[in-house]
């Protein structure tokens, strides 16, 4: 049962001429044109459904308390809407024919330029709050704000000139939009957690329709926003009714004053009706009965906000006239939109990446008089130099802070170094470690996670996938995520199923990431800058088995320690071991394409062919460098991939057929792949494991088949 509470704590005194008054008349008709703007907005997609042909929600119902929300926001704040928020995006500034060329996927889109649907904006527009790419998947947006205000947090302590700040000074809050539906979600939760634990200023507005598509709240929750934020210690909250604009904008302008104030979380519930279908093409009517839409269209917001105008001796004739201008704004919007020009399909590429920092190999990879170091300390060398000359510069993950410094001990003493609110530990919880870093790039923090085995990556690919990935492509280049995500990878010595897998193939299937993945100390030192410096996301993979140079045959993972401006372009493979000339010249030589401890099992076997192997370390996945590749097949005419994931449908068998497509008339002999066995996990036991494994013995039977053609 909704309970109007619009209390909260007792707050400092704003700043002056922070206060706005809920009921002055001009306040009220301007939220009346907006409503009726909205309104207007949503009927003509109604009546115009043949040229609204893509998907599309409206705000209808939920009006009064989105108004009241965008109009109390400064330029200096940050905003994550959802679907729902036309009305929201209107208050905020925007016109109804920037929101009309998104709906009908124009060239002009402002903010996908016709890549994404109808109110999922993205917006760096300098007179209003910033906006990152809006997914479609509910709560995933709850992460990435917290995000953002985790950021804001960080560059408020540290005295960042980052920090946007209002016109009289005042502190950047981050709101966050959500449908009641959403909070189910468990990422909701991830985010909430990490709000309260740092105290971060944001706020979670809730707008509860009672509907999550065709299921009613009975049916999908046990307790609503408001209901379920009690358990969460620290986070202040509120309801109020959100189709009462008055209530609406006072407890919006308490939430908002509060957060910017005193720097902490707070949730508010608006209770809305729901007067528009789900989307246009989910109608209402297919699934709510008569009884329930005549319940919610009694609680409609315009009606109530016209009632209240005439209370206050608005006259008729002045509602009609602003009821008439809008109709006809809305009209000449949409006659505009529906008329301006389709993207060019020769764009459809555009905006994958934002291009690369680091285009060329700068710096000295063997300064004379240098110590070899093992590949976890070029990382952990590498991450230090980073925090060093990048105040902005962030590392957080599982256990990587103050005592432990790592698992694999690749932090160690930077959290001693930097202090706690740059190096520090996280809750278990892969989705926020992984989805926050989108919130923290938006606001200028240049944020390097680590997820702690591969093996666990899987609870953060949702947002990986479905906000890291996307966000350069569908806000035109707008956002693209800066990121390094460091996964620790890979089988040796009996780690067992939870801690040994390949993830590589998983990662490469995501397309708007970048892919790393270093064999040695010197690349993992010169990659790890370039990934760090890229304006895109980074995901490298290193391989624990390669950390210490613990197993047999990995000494040469051990490298001279580069100079700190050293750095390798990502998309550049390396020649590990050419083959003899006169070997290629008589046809008696072969190509092995490798990566990670592939490396060292083809060094491993090539002993026993001298002259006869050319071995090729990718180093990066995604971008690959397809040029090498290809011009040692054309060389060699004989190819193997070799890769320690599971064989069949990888990233190598993938690569051996674009290898077979690409040298076709330059093989001598079939493209052959090697990997690990078909099995759904590595044991624990180590002759199992090596059972499951490629080892240099098997690598020798392939380079016999191959050789013998």
């Amino acid at each position: 049962m909704f309970k109007d509470n619009t209390s909260v704590p007792t707050l400092k005194a704003p700043p002056a001429g922070q206060e706005r008054p809920a009921s002055n008349e001009t306040l009220l008709l301007k939220a009346y044109r907006l409503m009726c703007l909205a309104r207007h907005m949503a009927a003509t997609y109604e009546a115009n459904r043949a040229t609204c042909k893509y998907v599309h929600s409206a705000s209808s119902g939920h009006e009064a308390i989105q108004i009241a929300a965008g109009l109390q926001l400064q330029p200096c704040d940050y905003v994550s809407p959802y679907y729902r928020d036309d009305s929201l995006l209107l208050a905020m500034g925007f016109t109804p024919e920037e929101l009309m060329l998104q709906l009908l996927a124009k060239a002009g889109d402002p903010f996908s330029a016709g890549r994404s649907y109808y109110c999922h904006p993205s917006s760096r527009q300098e007179d209003k709050p910033v906006i990152p790419h809006q997914s479609s998947a509910t709560g995933m947006q709850v992460i990435p704000a917290t995000g953002m205000a985790q950021g804001v947090r960080y560059l408020e302590k540290t005295g960042s000139g980052l920090l946007r700040k209002g016109s009289g000074g005042e502190l950047p809050v981050v709101l966050c939009s959500l449908g009641d539906g959403s909070v189910t979600e468990g990422e909701v939760s991830e985010a909430w957690q990490c709000a309260v634990l740092w105290q971060l200023p944001v706020i979670y507005l809730v707008q509860d329709n009672e509907w999550g598509i065709s299921a009613a709240a009975a049916e999908t929750r046990v307790m609503n926003a408001y209901e379920y934020a009690a358990g969460f210690k620290g986070l202040e909250r509120m309801q109020v009714d959100g189709s009462d604009f008055e209530k609406s904008y006072q407890a919006m302008q308490a939430a908002i004053q509060y957060v910017r104030i005193e720097r902490k979380p707070m949730l508010v519930q608006a209770c809305v009706p729901l007067l528009a279908h789900h989307t246009s093409g989910v109608r209402k009517e297919w699934y709510r009965p008569a009884e329930d839409l005549a319940a919610h269209t009694r609680r409609d917001p315009l009606p109530q906000l016209r009632q209240l105008l005439l209370g206050k001796g608005i006259k008729e004739t002045t509602l009609a006239a602003i009821d008439d201008e809008t109709a006809h704004t809305v009209a000449a919007a949409f006659e505009a939109a529906a008329e301006a020009a389709e993207p060019d399909p020769q764009t459809v590429q555009d905006h994958v990446f934002a291009p690369a920092a680091v285009v060329t190999e700068t710096g000295t990879r063997t300064p004379q008089g240098g110590n070899k170091v093992v590949m976890v300390d070029a990382a952990l060398h590498a991450v230090e130099e980073i925090l060093q000359q990048y105040p902005e510069a962030v590392f957080f993950g599982q256990d990587v802070g103050r005592r432990l410094g790592g698992v694999f001990r690749e932090a160690a003493t930077l959290a001693e170094k930097f202090g706690d609110h740059r190096v520090y530990n996280t809750a278990i919880q892969e989705a926020y470690i992984i989805g926050s870093t989108v919130g923290l790039s938006a606001v200028g923090v240049k944020p390097i996670v680590e997820v702690q085995f591969a093996d666990y990556i899987y609870t953060g690919l949702n947002q990986l996938v479905t906000e890291i990935s996307k966000s350069c492509y569908l806000s035109a280049g707008k956002f693209p995520v800066q990121t390094l995500i460091r996964v620790p990878i890979g089988a040796y010595g009996g780690g067992g199923p939870y801690h040994s897998g390949s993830i590589e193939t998983t990662l490469l299937s995501i397309k708007g990431i970048k892919v790393v993945y270093p064999s040695n100390g010197a690349d993992m030192k010169g990659l790890m800058k370039a990934a760090f410096l890229d304006p895109n996301p980074v995901v490298m993979l290193e391989h624990k088995g390669l950390y210490w140079s613990k197993v047999p045959g990995t000494q040469d993972a051990m490298t001279i320690e580069p100079d700190r401006d050293y750095m390798i372009p990502l998309g550049k493979g390396r020649v590990v071991q050419p083959a003899h000339p006169k070997d290629v010249q008589h046809g008696n030589s072969i190509c092995i394409i490798t990566y990670g401890m592939g490396v060292y099992w083809a060094m491993a076997a090539a002993r026993a062919f001298p002259g006869n192997i050319e071995i090729i370390d990718l180093r990066t996945l995604y971008p690959l460098d397809e040029e090498l590749v290809f011009k040692t097949v054309n060389k060699h005419g004989k190819c193997l991939v070799l890769t320690e994931e599971q064989l069949n449908n990888s990233f190598a068998q993938a690569l051996a057929a674009r290898i077979q497509q690409r040298c076709f008339r330059s093989l001598d002999a079939p493209v052959l792949a090697m990997g690990a066995l078909n099995l759904p996990a590595v044991p624990i036991n180590i002759a199992l494991e090596s059972a499951m494994l490629p080892t240099p013995e098997k690598v020798q039977a392939s380079i016999h088949e191959l050789l013998a053609y």
